[in-house]
């Protein structure tokens, strides 16, 4: 069980900060939904970790799902999600004009841009986490950089 534990410690240093910062993006700045989406996975790791032939996936696809489902319950309490406001972390990651610009994304979209160009994965892995096919993900990046572009006046990005 200590071994175990030292594991799950492991892991989570390697992989939480990149998942928290996924998340944050992919929650157009809601710090505390970030902080709740990325402590939750690991404690269900931590119960079922016998049973999760790749925590990493696992941790991202189920951390996703955890955000998601407060962005709805959010969305059904007030008719407009609260505005965060980028703060000093936001600004110094570069992610100041981006999160209220990511706000303006459908969450597909949002989630796909995110997961591609934060998180750094292919598009295959993209519509795995995300439970859908490559080409819905190919559409959705295709219009999530279209409205970035619109948002923040940047030229398009195109993968090689």
């Amino acid at each position: 069980m200590a071994d175990h534990a030292v594991e799950l410690d492991r892991r989570f240093a390697d992989v939480a900060p990149g998942l928290w910062r996924t998340l944050y993006a992919f929650t157009a700045g809601r710090r505390a939904v970030a902080d709740d989406a990325v402590a939750e996975p690991f404690a269900r790791l931590l119960e079922r970790a016998h049973s999760i032939r790749d925590p990493v996936p696992w941790l991202y696809r189920t951390a996703l799902r955890i955000a998601a489902a407060e962005l709805r319950r959010e969305r059904a309490e007030r008719s407009a999600p609260p505005q965060a406001q980028p703060d000093a972390a936001t600004a110094r990651d570069g992610l100041g004009d981006l999160v209220p610009a990511l706000r303006q994304l459908s969450p597909a979209q949002r989630a796909a841009v995110v997961l591609h160009y934060e998180a750094d994965l292919p598009v295959r892995d993209v519509a795995s986490q995300m439970g859908t096919s490559v080409a819905a993900v190919k559409v959705h990046l295709f219009r999530g950089r279209r409205r970035l572009r619109e948002l923040l006046g940047a030229e398009e990005v195109t993968d090689a």
